[in-house]
């Protein structure tokens, strides 16, 4: 057979039942779920900083960060929500490589998807608990939705994902806040017709059900650049970029017209530190454009507690990036400070 059946996987119940919420920690949830939608809807002003590791790979590590960030995160509240990044799945170009603590609890040893299921929960559990900040996530695997979906209070879908009417239509199933990233490619319709759908009702099958969805209107665009067909990276945050998208939404029968700057990644090729001008730009523009100031909802950095990134090992930095490198703590916190002051 060309599958393997190894074991079954526990049902979202189960492990629901194994790893719960208290009533507190729902509420919790439920209260920053709002204030995110709020932020995109436009009935609260203030901007979204979605900002942490490339990949959540260590929970000790992880969690340390989250709670330097949620004291920053009090400092600046009445001007930016932050939401802390716990991705726990990592898309793989080629399919090699690790894919995220979802599937390999131990970077180490052999994939385990029962202990990443687990793994995944109790880092989401723990941010909630320890310090009051649910987070966002990739979500890589719909299937995975059901696993989580009492824990996340935003959700991206990659580059690669985007195109894929799977994606698509789980999302319109979705009541938290979801954005459909720009495709590798960089075209915007691709993307806004990801948003489309997400935002309309639909009727197909998922987790072994056949399911209807209501849409979501929360669903909206991030920009993180592309790659041409020469394998040159190409920018797509910069003000002409911006206002070609909002002119584009404006054309299209969807609600909350809103994006997300994401800083790294193809936006800045790469190059972690440049997510610092990157963003500074973004809020410049801001500034300039009330147009902008109101469509322009938030920006996701890649951020760690030291800076850059390492080969996985048996002798790794605490706390460095094992994925993609990432902006060090001093300038993360540095940075989420002039957001607040320009925001």
């Amino acid at each position: 057979m060309s599958f393997n059946f190894l074991k079954k996987m526990p049902s979202p119940e189960e492990i629901k039942e194994e790893l719960p919420l208290t009533d507190e920690q729902k509420a919790v949830k439920k209260k920053r779920d709002q204030e995110v939608a709020d932020i995109i809807t436009g009935k609260d002003k203030r901007f979204l900083a979605i900002i942490g590791p490339c990949s959540a790979d260590n929970e000790d590590a992880v969690l340390e960060y989250i709670g330097k960030l949620s004291v920053v995160a009090e400092k600046i509240k009445d001007k930016v929500l932050v939401i802390p990044r716990i991705y726990t799945n990592k898309p793989r170009t080629t399919g090699e490589g690790y894919k995220g603590i979802a599937s390999q609890p131990d970077p180490m040893e052999k994939p385990d998807m029962i202990a990443g299921l687990k793994a995944m929960r109790h880092m989401h559990i723990r941010s909630i608990a320890e310090y009051g900040m649910s987070a966002a996530d990739e979500m890589l695997y719909p299937e995975n939705w059901v696993y989580v979906d009492d824990l996340l209070s935003y959700v991206a879908i990659g580059a690669r994902s985007v195109e894929d009417q799977h994606h698509r239509l789980t999302v319109s199933g979705f009541d938290v806040a979801s954005g459909m990233k720009n495709p590798t490619s960089g075209d915007f319709s691709v993307m806004l017709n990801s948003v489309y759908a997400a935002q309309h009702p639909h009727h197909f099958t998922f987790a072994g059900y056949e399911v209807e969805t209501s849409g979501n209107p929360l669903a909206h665009t991030i920009l993180r650049g592309a790659v041409s067909k020469h394998g040159n990276t190409t920018q797509n945050y910069h003000y002409e970029d911006l206002m070609r998208l909002l002119e584009m939404y404006n054309q299209m029968d969807v609600v909350n017209p809103a994006t997300i700057i994401d800083a790294n990644h193809s936006n800045s090729g790469k190059q972690f530190k440049q997510q610092i001008r990157i963003v500074h730009e973004v809020m410049h523009n801001r500034r300039f454009s009330y147009d902008l100031h109101q469509f322009v909802k938030g920006v996701m950095i890649e951020s760690y507690l030291v800076e850059g990134n390492q080969k996985i090992s048996d002798h790794q930095t605490y706390g460095q990036s094992i994925t993609d490198a990432c902006l060090g703590w001093e300038d993360s916190e540095k940075l989420l400070y002039e957001i607040a002051e320009q925001a």
